[in-house]
């Protein structure tokens, strides 16, 4: 590593910001430094944050970015407020996803997991976490990410796990937890149930069937609806809603069921849609949730006919051991033959798939585990309701409630060998069931050893549940747990509110009986340009470690914050990752502009401040006050917005440029010393302020500053909001700044080259408007390019061939006479607002035309609007600098 400057001797700083010589020197300073860990010192205040655990398996994309980019923003700013700040970084060992890279592996090699057994077979995977599952945390270490990594955790390292048994064990002796039949979501492929919530429904086009079911001794039948024509073979009944007058006479009666000729019943229940196809609807209790409920209530038999490949079984007659999906192609020629098929509708609908390998679940009556969700979902409806959890922004409440209110039974068990097991073992000798936090060595009933162990693992989120107090080294009762929990808030992705969110809630208070943060920050998705969910389908995706070495870590942490609000989606456009590179190198040339003019500067008291030193000292207590409230409020694009203006508008394009007299003016040394001692105060603050969001770039230039002794700037203080606030500094400035950009407009709307100088007429009829022009007349020719300013309390006429504007109680002229061809401009002005007036009839004729605007896309007629409006107001404009010229 490049050794760090003790800044002895003066740094020269380069004349351009080279990012990649930068970023790995600075990040591998500040960890060896140990900057990142902080001990519990329980005599500050606490700041903690868990980090979402990324996938093992994972490879850092601009989700990761945004939700670790906004993490370390907070983590920083805190740090420096001198906050006990721990961020605590991990990783998921997420079973289906790990799970499946190490199948693949072993397809490769001709062989499979059932061939290893299952002991062989969790060693491969921990030899492939250990060779793969640090790739997304040394990605982390790229963009930035200061996070306490001597304490990183991983949901199956020994403490983890101790939690996870400890947790299950208490709610099974709750009685939280059990096990029992009940309709899961199953995938073929992954051989696994999943989650309602990972499940991901999209519409697909497909069709909605009309089958015949005759009604015993009856010249009657009654038509269903379906869209799984293949499921009929496990129909146990035929459902219609209670109030329905069509069906009333048939409630009680029985049906035929085709093709399996067994009787079903034909039951009333108040779930039926009567506007829904007939108003008939067939229920297959042990392949639909709904018919599972349904079946339950009126205790119809569950009746199984697709196994656990997605092929039809025993149950479904001749057609067992078809694919499902080519069982509905024979079940529907079947009932055709039979005269049974009403009739084939075109249908769109909702079909659910795994999350992880788009196989389209199957919905299947299985013996799982379960915990018990209503006495869990309670509390943590109420702790949002009351205000101890709050989101942001706060319309995520009801999306969370929505879900939390209406939450089914959670199933817990999945079919694999990666994850953490099941702690309940089964006596073979007497059968009782033992759930135990230590593996038990013989049965507590009959005193038998041959015990075993339940084969399925603990869903990936149960685990992940546990993380905020879990990672601090619970159930232990650990100097972390008692420092840092309940964490300070909670950064995440709104597409995981579910998933994560909710179950962090609910098993943190039934473990900890607290909340496990007091705010969850919300934000959205990172969409290409045109708002589509990035994905490997549409080769949308970008990678961020492209970006950082193209742009650097720096550029991608601002543009993520930047120009969007908490919660909604950001649209990802590479444009603007080149106006943020220029910004950074805007702070970068400003900054070494600065430091090349400090080689003489020694502290010591300032002499007057100038106007503009007491507008930009209340422009950056400004900045420092609502900047410092922005991150408070987790407004973190707004903090960067106005540090992006005050950068780039107020410190470089004015502050600098007006001092530059007195910083080249070497003899009066009061003065030089005065804006010297100005801009390192404003730079010096300015780059605490923006150290969060561009750590390296801030780093970089703070360790070129005249600061000797000082370290990192990430262990500096935050800056207080300093006594400059000066409404009329600013006032006045503002008047002075706005008569500069009035004079570059009639500048640059005439066309008046910048090497010519301009005389400038100033009306200020105000007396006080007028002493601050007058003060300012050196900074007007400056930077307004004049030969000459006069500033008059009245005027007798408006100067002859002028151009002019007016501001708040100011008049400006610029006699334009000699500076340009006054008849060449007249006429050119002249044909443009001809061309404009034949365009605008032109348009308009078109816009009121019917045929146009009643059969061209409305995005076209929008558009050709727009275009009108501009041409109407450029017309005014040339009329208006006509009658100037004239």
């Amino acid at each position: 590593m490049e050794e760090i400057s003790d800044k002895t001797e003066p740094i020269e700083m380069a004349k351009t910001y080279d990012s990649s010589l930068v970023e790995g020197k600075w990040y591998q300073y500040w960890e060896e430094n140990g900057f990142f860990h902080q001990e519990v010192q329980k005599d500050k205040p606490a700041f903690s944050i868990v980090m979402p655990p990324p996938n093992v398996t994972g490879a850092l994309h601009l989700g990761h970015a945004m939700d670790s980019t906004i993490q370390d923003i907070l983590t920083r700013f805190k740090r420096m407020q001198g906050y006990n700040t721990l961020w605590v970084p991990g990783t998921d060992h997420a079973g289906i996803a790990t799970q499946a890279k190490v199948e693949a592996q072993l397809a490769e090699e001709g062989t499979n997991r059932q061939e290893l057994g299952r002991e062989k077979f969790l060693e491969r995977v921990w030899d492939w976490k250990r060779q793969y599952g640090g790739r997304i945390t040394q990605q982390l270490r790229r963009l930035g990410a200061s996070c306490d990594w001597e304490r990183e955790r991983f949901t199956m390292d020994e403490g983890c796990s101790k939690a996870v048994r400890e947790a299950f064990v208490d709610l099974y002796q709750k009685g939280l937890i059990y096990r029992g039949n009940y309709i899961i979501n199953w995938c073929p492929k992954c051989h696994t149930t999943i989650s309602d919530i990972e499940v991901e429904h999209h519409d697909r086009d497909g069709n909605l069937y009309h089958l015949r079911y005759p009604v015993k001794d009856s010249q009657e039948a009654l038509v269903v609806a379906t869209t799984r024509p293949e499921t009929m073979l496990g129909d146990t009944a035929v459902a219609v809603h209670p109030e329905d007058k069509r069906y009333a006479h048939l409630i009680g009666k029985t049906l035929i069921l085709p093709l399996m000729d067994r009787e079903i019943p034909i039951i009333a229940d108040d779930y039926v849609d009567r506007e829904f196809g007939t108003g008939a609807v067939k229920i297959t209790p042990a392949h639909d949730p709904n018919d599972f409920e349904m079946g339950l209530r009126h205790q119809l038999p569950q009746i199984m006919v697709l196994d656990k490949e997605a092929k039809m079984n025993e149950n479904a007659g001749r057609y067992q051991g078809l694919d499902r999906f080519e069982a509905r192609k024979a079940v529907v020629e079947d009932l055709k033959a039979a005269g049974a098929l009403v009739k084939i509708d075109a249908h769109a609908h909702a079909v659910g798939e795994c999350y992880r390998c788009s196989s389209v679940i199957e919905p299947m009556v299985s013996r799982q585990w379960f915990v018990k969700m209503a006495p869990l979902a309670e509390p943590a409806i109420d702790v949002v309701r009351d205000g101890r959890l709050e989101f942001v922004p706060d319309r995520f409440d009801k999306i969370y409630l929505g879900w939390m209110e209406n939450i089914r039974d959670w199933c817990i068990s999945r079919q694999l060998w990666w994850g953490h097991r099941i702690p309940v073992w089964y006596c073979e000798a007497c059968g009782k069931e033992i759930c135990a936090g230590e593996d038990p060595l013989s049965c507590p009933s009959c005193g038998a050893k041959n015990l075993k162990q339940d084969p399925d693992v603990l869903d990936t989120w149960f685990s992940s549940g546990l993380w905020p107090f879990s990672t601090l080294g619970w159930p232990e009762k650990t100097a972390e747990l008692k420092q840092f929990y309940p964490t300070s808030v909670l950064v995440t992705g709104r597409d995981i509110i579910f998933f994560w969110v909710a179950r962090m809630i609910f098993m943190s208070l039934e473990s900890m009986k607290e909340v496990p943060f007091p705010k969850v920050m919300i934000h959205g998705l990172v969409l290409d340009a045109q708002g589509r969910k990035m994905s490997k389908s549409l080769g949308n995706g970008v990678d961020p470690i492209e970006v950082i070495e193209q742009y650097g870590a720096d550029t991608l942490r601002f543009m993520l914050i930047t120009g969007n609000t908490p919660g909604n989606d950001l649209r990802f456009h590479p444009e603007r990752l080149e106006a943020t590179r220029n910004f950074s190198n805007k702070i970068w040339n400003a900054s070494r502009y600065v430091i090349m003019n400090l080689e003489d500067y020694a502290p010591g008291p300032r002499g007057e401040l100038t106007l503009v030193d007491r507008w930009i000292l209340s422009r950056y207590a400004s900045i420092v006050e609502k900047g410092t409230e922005a991150l408070e409020n987790f407004d973190l694009g707004e903090g960067g917005r106005l540090l992006f203006e005050f950068i780039w508008s107020e410190f470089c394009d004015w502050y600098i440029e007006l001092t530059k007299p007195r910083l080249y003016n070497k003899e009066d040394a009061v003065a030089r010393h005065t804006a010297q001692s100005v801009l390192l105060e404003v730079l010096e603050g300015t780059l605490r302020l923006l150290h969060p969001y561009m750590p390296f770039l801030t780093e970089e230039i703070w360790q070129n500053l005249p600061n000797e002794g000082e370290g990192s700037i990430m262990v500096q203080f935050w800056p207080q909001v300093p006594q400059y606030k000066d409404a009329e500094a600013e006032s006045n400035m503002t008047l002075l700044m706005d008569t500069i950009k009035a004079i570059r407009n009639i500048r640059a709307e005439m066309k008046v080259s910048p090497g010519q100088k301009v005389e400038i007429l100033i009306l200020a009829p105000d007396g006080v408007q007028r002493k601050v022009l007058e003060n300012g007349k050196p900074d007007i020719l400056k930077l307004a390019g004049g030969a000459r300013v006069d500033i008059f309390e009245r005027l007798a006429e408006k100067p002859a061939q002028s151009a002019s504007a007016v501001l708040e109680g100011v008049e400006i002229y610029l006699p334009l006479k000699g500076l340009m061809d006054f008849d060449k401009e007249i006429t050119r002005i002249e044909k443009e607002i001809i061309a404009a007036s034949q365009d605008i009839q032109s348009l308009d004729l078109k816009l009121n035309n019917p045929g146009f605007t009643n059969k061209a896309p409305a995005a076209v007629v929008a558009k050709e609007r727009e275009r009108l409006e501009g041409l109407l107001a450029r017309k005014v404009a040339l009329e208006e600098r006509l009658k100037e010229l004239m």
